[in-house]
């Protein structure tokens, strides 16, 4: 892990706006090219964007999926098995010592999905060595985690091109 002068924090990306996983994204860049270790694990996701592409071409830092295929067409004791497999490489990665920032993308659609309980989401938080910024994304957080959160940001959405019948454009959604 990389020298450090400060105290891992816990930050949120939260609301119905676009944008959590791009500053979640951008947060670990910036933290990458200060040497720092991150790891940036995906729940409930198994579309290769950008991001992916990006990673591993140069390499800053490691992106995880655990799903694959349509997430749409899978049940839910698929996702449950999926999501159990990235919660557990979550606590691992978190408390390793391998990382300096651990970086939860869509975690709380998990939660309101039923597939992570409020009891693990505020076990991340309490295993969190000092010197670890943990990040989460997603809609909802829950408001136990916002009052647990050292930084909380909200996306709000005003409009979206979604509601003018524009589908994902590669490279700019994905």
């Amino acid at each position: 892990m990389a020298e450090k002068d400060f105290k891992g924090l816990v930050q949120v990306y939260t609301g119905d706006g676009k944008g959590k996983t791009t500053a979640a994204l951008g947060l670990a860049l910036r933290a990458s090219c200060q040497d720092l270790k991150v790891i940036f694990i995906q729940f409930l996701k198994s579309q290769v964007g950008g991001e992916h592409l990006f990673a591993t071409k140069y390499q800053p830092f490691e992106i995880k999926q655990f799903g694959e295929g349509d997430l749409f067409k899978k049940s839910d004791a698929e996702l449950l098995e999926e999501t159990n497999r990235a919660y557990k490489f979550a606590e691992e990665a978190l408390t390793g010592g391998k990382y300096d920032m651990v970086v939860l993308d869509e975690i709380f659609i998990a939660y309101w999905r039923g597939f992570i309980s409020i009891q693990q989401l505020l076990a991340l938080i309490d295993k969190k060595p000092g010197n670890v910024e943990l990040v989460f994304t997603g809609r909802k957080a829950p408001q136990e985690i916002v009052k647990r959160a050292d930084l909380v940001t909200e996306m709000l959405m005003i409009k979206h091109p979604y509601s003018a019948g524009i589908p994902q454009r590669k490279g700019i959604e994905f």
